[in-house]
């Protein structure tokens, strides 16, 4: 096996046997390093780079507000709104290329990452 290829299956075991937990903080982590550099294309003038980034963000938080149980906890339904907020936020800026609003949709989120892989490590 070549190095690529030891490397995605290491990740596709460590998602794979990840808990929910895991796999929720993963997510997290992702969807800030997309805006992020996302952010920094946009910045850099690299649209398609920046629009890719971007895009898979909105693909990371449509699948947090689909798997949100409301049913769960009280909080979940402002949870839900507030996904669809970034959502909302995330499209707008990718067609104007807004590079503001990818950054403040990242530090809406980097709260919430951190408070769930805080959460993750106490359970």
């Amino acid at each position: 096996m070549t190095a690529p290829n030891l490397r995605d299956r290491y990740l596709q075991d460590s998602i794979n046997t990840a808990s929910p937990a895991k796999l929720l903080t993963m997510l997290y982590d992702r969807l800030i390093l997309d805006l992020g550099q996302g952010e920094e294309a946009i910045r850099n003038g690299d649209r398609e780079l920046g629009s890719a980034k971007v895009m898979h963000a909105q693909e990371i938080v449509l699948e947090l507000r689909t798997t949100l149980d409301l049913e769960a906890w009280d909080g979940a339904p402002g949870l839900a709104n507030l996904y669809g907020f970034i959502l909302t936020e995330l499209i707008g800026a990718n067609i104007s290329r807004d590079a503001d609003r990818v950054a403040s949709c990242r530090k809406l989120l980097e709260p919430l990452r951190d408070a769930w892989r805080e959460a993750a490590t106490t359970t």
